[in-house]
């Protein structure tokens, strides 16, 4: 088991947790945008050195037709679409209102002369060696290294821990923009054969190729039309499942139809795809989508099929019984309804071990007997905890398993025995996040990597084969940074009121010396899909901190995952507005408390997060002083049409049903816009940025939301602050993204904050 986990700080997402099941092989590395610089004539360049509110009186924001025929009925209800035009990502039309709202945001950003100072200092604090937990497979160790700036991570292989390591793959050579990027690797069951799955532009859509270890080349044939899938191996090294889509029309990641009728194949090595079998589907419902698994003796292929992002169906299928693989299998259904979610972590003969929230909503592992699959049989291993959650469990040195819990927003680490569920020992933390975690039954040593705001990151090793030697460092990251220092830094855990009383938790970074003192503010928050948001490593947070004196906000809001299902059903559906009370209210304490005021306050989110800072702009925009979206759900009532979107009715609700439909309209940031009726609660400098190959919220909802923005805002002296848009090219929703634009983004973030709250920057 490999397990990569990704920091959720200033990173954005949208959960499709029941599609990347994390015991895979398959990571989603961050994709990738792309700025494109421009010069600019004289009197340009004297615009962009105006504060914002300055600035807002000179833009001449782009006027969006309105289409005022375009009209439905939902529920009774009329509701206007006028800029239902803004979906077709290859109209004219749509591609000149973009670049129209360029034209606008890159000057104002980029011909800024503290873009340049900004992007030096992020370029210099990004420059520091990067390396992942080492994962063991067959007879070689492997581990990722970037150097510091390399737009991907290398891919390195070594016959021991101490030996020299060798470049296995290089995604650095595919392309030499760096918008190729390695989205995913399985390796088969002895390690002699590699699957790994490439991303273009930061699109879902992979292209699954597979490399001989021991000659290092790539096989000829090339998987192609590969969304939402990982690589499960058969036990022999002959072939593996893999899911893809039979979908018609372009799949680049720049199109918006609904993603449907995802179909398991097996694949043999050396075959073109069109030999592959096809050997399970599911005609009757469009929208499931399945991951598959081999069991750790290679005896079962489970399934665990989704139709959103909570609950699965859990089936299995019988491979000794099946034999040479020519056609459709033979499903046994163990769980047949979507109430719960279900996990596979390893099994001895027939009797299997799951993670499952089923009965216990902070999770428990559980015994099937696959002789005897009704639930009746089922017999709890290790039981529910009452507070933390068990975030994740794996199977190593054939009788142990590792869990790991989340314990008020932060990891602890257990092991237990297979046997008997009984505690064997728990490995000493900080407060902090595993990040990552390597470990297989057949092996008894483990690595797992540490970070926490002020940790870069600490992988530690430990052999099951000596018990009694501690676990030890076996690899530091460290900055290459002169000055820096984490002790200058503190860290503080609080529990603010909610509007409804209930108690958030909320981390708060800030140098010591800054304490008491009102400093400038980044809040960043997500709540949604089950997600926690932990304590990891930041550089854009640092950089905050240390370039402005600022202080960083993290409130764990309901919607989330760290309290279990409680607290992630206290925020979704009908609860959904908890969300943005609770990131509301965490603004209010920060004032209330001298950490703040709201004039220094900018909110950032991305992805479900984005909406979250749309919702929040359009309820209460006099409590921040800017915002940042990214790549934000916007269009509440149209969501579900468009690529992946139909997953998330599981945290939003259906439109289509009239009660869900209610509680949208309420908080849908595209038809909550209005004009503000005075100066006091005009909209917050705002800075709204997507791409045009993000097939997993679409652009789309962005372009609409600019422009209802625009219209409500085109003849309103009440609103001075400005309203931006950025939309980047050859980039996706943020997995697979070059280094080179990664910090070219941080540094339009930054540069937006810099000039939006009026900031100083601090002289080191």
């Amino acid at each position: 088991m490999t397990v990569l986990f990704k920091p959720t700080q200033i990173i954005f997402r949208l959960s499709l947790r029941c599609v990347y099941n994390q015991k895979q092989h398959y990571s989603i590395p961050p994709k990738t945008s792309f700025i494109h610089k421009k010069l600019f004539s004289s009197s340009v360049q004297n615009r962009i050195n105006c504060s914002s509110t300055e600035m807002t009186n000179l833009f001449q924001y782009p006027k969006a037709r309105r289409d005022e025929s375009i009209v439905e009925d939902h529920h009774g209800t009329k509701v206007y679409d006028p800029y239902r035009w803004l979906e077709d990502p290859d109209s004219v039309e749509t591609q000149e209102f973009v670049e129209a709202q360029n034209k606008i945001t890159q000057p104002y950003l980029e011909g800024c002369d503290q873009w340049t100072t900004i992007n030096e200092k992020l370029t210099k604090l990004w420059n520091y060696p990067k390396f992942t937990i080492p994962a063991r497979h067959g007879d070689y160790y492997y581990y990722y290294m970037n150097t510091g700036l390399q737009n991907q991570n290398v891919l390195f292989k070594q016959e021991t821990l101490t030996s020299e390591p060798v470049v296995f793959l290089d995604p650095n050579t595919l392309s030499t923009d760096g918008t190729i990027a390695l989205a995913g690797t399985a390796f088969s069951h002895e390690g002699q054969y590699f699957a790994y799955s490439l991303s273009e532009s930061g699109s879902d859509w992979i292209k699954i190729k597979i490399r001989d270890v021991a000659t290092g080349r790539d096989f000829d044939e090339c998987l192609e039309k590969v969304k939402f899938s990982g690589v499960a191996w058969t036990k022999d090294d002959k072939g593996f499942f893999y899911g893809r889509y039979e979908q018609d029309g372009k799949t680049d990641g720049s199109e918006t139809s609904a993603n449907e009728n995802q179909k398991l194949y097996y694949h043999r090595i050396g075959e073109p795809q069109e030999n592959d079998v096809l050997v399970v589907e599911f005609l009757e419902h469009p929208q499931w989508r399945m991951q598959s698994e081999v069991s750790d003796c290679g005896k079962y292929l489970f399934l665990s099929i989704s139709n959103s992002c909570r609950t699965n169906l859990f089936f299995y299928v019988d491979l000794e019984k099946t034999g040479d693989i020519r056609g459709k299998l033979d499903i046994v259904r163990i769980v047949e309804e979507f109430e719960a979610d279900y996990e596979y972590i390893t099994n001895t003969g027939p009797k299997i071990v799951v993670r499952t929230d089923k009965g216990a909503p902070n999770y428990r592992l559980i015994c099937i007997d696959l002789d005897r699959p009704e639930e009746d049989n089922w017999e709890t291993l290790i039981a529910e905890h009452k507070k933390d959650v068990l975030d994740w469990a794996a199977c190593v040195n054939d009788d142990k398993l590792i869990l790991c819990y989340i314990q008020d927003v932060k990891s602890v680490l257990h092991v237990h025995s297979l046997a008997d569920g009984q505690l064997v020992r728990t490995f000493p933390l900080d407060i902090g996040t595993i990040v990552g975690f390597s470990g297989k039954k057949k092996y008894s040593e483990i690595f797992y990597s540490f970070m926490s705001f002020l940790t870069p990151g600490k992988i530690y090793h430990y052999d099951f084969a000596a018990p009694n030697v501690a676990p030890t460092l076996f690899r530091e990251i460290n900055l290459s940074l002169d000055g820096f220092n984490s002790e200058s830094f503190a860290v503080n855990q609080v529990f603010y009121s909610s509007k409804d009383g209930t108690k958030i938790p909320m981390f708060i970074v800030q140098k010591k010396e800054s304490a008491g003192t009102p400093r400038p503010c980044l809040l960043y928050g997500y709540g949604g899909f089950n997600i926690s948001i932990l304590p990891t490593f930041s550089l854009t947070g640092l950089m905050f901190i240390d370039t402005f004196d600022g202080i960083l906000a993290y409130p764990n809001i309901r919607g989330g995952g760290e309290y279990g299902q409680f607290w992630h059903n206290s925020g979704r559906l009908f609860n959904k507005q908890n969300c943005f009370d609770d990131f509301q209210y965490a603004a209010k304490y920060l004032v209330e408390q001298n950490y703040t005021q709201k004039e220094k306050i900018v909110i950032q989110g991305g992805s479900n997060g984005g909406l979250l800072v749309g919702a929040c702009i359009n309820q209460r925009p006099d409590l921040f002083g800017a915002a940042v979206s990214q790549v934000g759900v916007m269009d509440m009532l149209r969501f579900h049409k468009f690529t992946i979107g139909h997953a998330w009715i599981s945290d939003y609700g259906n439109p289509d049903e009239k009660a869900h439909f209610d509680n949208l309209m309420k908080f849908s940031p595209l038809h909550n816009v209005r004009a503000p009726t005075s100066v006091e609660n005009q909209y917050p400098s705002t800075l709204i940025l997507t791409a045009d190959h993000d097939d997993r919220v679409s652009p789309l909802h962005s372009l609409k939301f600019i422009a209802a923005l625009h219209n409500e805002i085109a003849t309103c002296a009440n609103q001075r602050n400005a309203l931006l848009m950025r939309v980047y090219s050859k980039a996706g929703h943020g997995a697979g993204k070059p280094t080179k634009k990664k910090i070219e983004e941080a540094t339009d973030i930054l540069t937006f904050m810099y000039k939006a709250l009026n900031l100083t920057i601090v002289k080191n």
